[in-house]
């Protein structure tokens, strides 16, 4: 299962690369509002604490000095400050006070049979582990296992009863060593519900009886509070954050967009192959196959705009006419270039149309000129769908003049895209005079 998200946490970066060029505009921001790899100034990083609970010299793990064998269960409060430096590792400042007691009720004459001892403040930093955020499994973990360690100060006051005499020792400060360890839990955002076990190394005469084989005493504190963020509520608190686990989630968004886009390439690569075909001419007849009502024409052979072989010619004597294009025939032609409109993005003449294309068919049926239609188109979009584009609306025109009853033969379709522009492709203007059909008579 780890090896699964080490995978997925290596494909991440691949895929921020990925993104970078395949998209314009990357969204990287997380689902709580934060930057991926973002600074922690995007998060609140200050908490308090507060919390209460028992005090007493017994533990769970059994450590103790010896003797004292019944022992009171006094109230506890202690209260925090945090500076959480990353998700996983903060800095607290804790105050703990109370009183610890506890009875021998076995002691000898001369020994001590009780103390007392007060604890009117004390003061230690210490280190806090947050284990759930370095789990790659968690995205947001409610339950948060955590664990402390650090040094302090604590202030004490000791009362020892011997032989049924009570006596007060002076008020002590003495160093400390506070181990804390429990559980977090997220009830809402930036409020943790704390419920934690801590153990405290304190000086020998902390219970009031020195010497024997323990150097130290030791109480401990269990205890439950909350722990609450501060700072600006829109942004979350750092210490219930899981930076790895948001890497995971967003890997998983980023991986569906890629996808997305895998397919969208796909199937434009199938549209783009489907045009090409389309402009394939087999038999090399000049018609494209899209057009090309009679396939597999012998090389050669001389076909009209439909692709099929032209009759052959009766006779063999060839008549050589002079050829005279007027100024009226050029009217006649320019007039169906200025006319001329097709359906959007398509070769479909439109009906405003015909009656100048009609013309054209009659002066070629009158005079047998010869006809060369030139398809242009300007540079917006692939150069194979301007090639495709171009050359249907110069066979469109052909097929129309040839169905008026104009002589096929005499009539040459080409399409060439834009690579011939007559005007700059930078303005609408020049775009507008760039898509044309050209008419020449010979």
């Amino acid at each position: 299962m780890k090896t699964n998200y080490i995978k997925k946490a290596s494909l991440f970066a691949i895929a921020g690369l990925i993104s970078s060029t395949a998209f314009a505009q990357q969204n990287t921001t997380t689902v709580d509002g934060t930057t991926l790899l973002g600074p922690s100034s995007e998060y609140r990083t200050w908490s308090i604490g507060v919390n209460a609970g028992l005090l007493n010299q017994s533990n769970i793990f059994g450590f103790n000095r010896a003797g004292f064998d019944k022992l009171d269960h006094n109230v506890g409060y202690s209260a925090y400050i945090k500076k959480q430096i990353s998700p996983s590792f903060g800095l607290k400042a804790q105050y703990l006070g109370g009183k610890v007691s506890g009875t021998n009720e076995n002691a000898a004459a001369g020994t001590v049979s009780a103390f007392e001892t007060k604890m009117p403040w004390s003061a230690a930093l210490s280190g806090e582990f947050t284990l759930a955020n370095t789990n790659w499994r968690f995205f947001n973990s409610i339950i948060k296992p955590y664990a402390s360690i650090g040094l302090g100060a604590l202030n004490f006051e000791t009362t020892t009863t011997v032989d049924g005499t009570a006596s007060t020792a002076d008020s002590q400060t003495k160093l400390y060593v506070p181990i804390d360890a429990g559980f977090k839990f997220a009830v809402a955002k930036g409020i943790n519900i704390d419920l934690g076990y801590q153990l405290n190394w304190a000086n020998q005469k902390f219970d009031g009886v020195s010497g024997g084989q323990y150097k130290n005493d030791l109480f401990s504190y269990a205890h439950a509070g909350l722990e609450i963020a501060l700072g600006d509520g829109s942004k979350p608190y750092l210490g219930n954050s899981n930076p790895v686990g948001t890497l995971v989630k967003k890997y998983d968004e980023l991986k569906a967009e890629r996808d997305a886009l895998v397919a969208s390439n796909e199937a434009l690569k199938s549209e783009i192959a489907g045009i090409s075909s389309d402009l394939k001419d087999d038999d090399g007849d000049g018609v494209a196959n899209k057009f090309d009502k009679c396939p597999n024409t012998p090389s050669g052979v001389k076909v009209d705009g439909a692709g099929c072989p032209l009759p052959e010619a009766k006779h063999e004597t060839k008549v050589v006419e002079k050829i005279v294009v007027t100024e009226e025939d050029r009217k006649v032609v320019d007039e169906a270039i200025k006319n001329l409109e097709f359906d959007l993005g398509k070769a479909t003449i439109r009906s405003t149309s015909y009656e100048s294309l009609n013309r054209v068919a009659a002066l070629l049926i009158e005079k047998n000129f010869s006809l060369k239609l030139a398809g242009h188109t300007d540079n917006t979009g692939s150069m194979q769908t301007n090639l495709r584009l171009s050359k249907e609306r110069a066979e469109s025109v052909k097929a129309y003049l040839v169905s008026k009853g104009a002589n096929a033969s005499r009539i040459e379709a080409t399409g060439y895209g834009p690579n011939q522009p007559i005007a700059t492709n930078k303005t609408a203007e020049g775009r507008q005079q760039n898509r044309r059909v050209e008419f020449t008579l010979y």
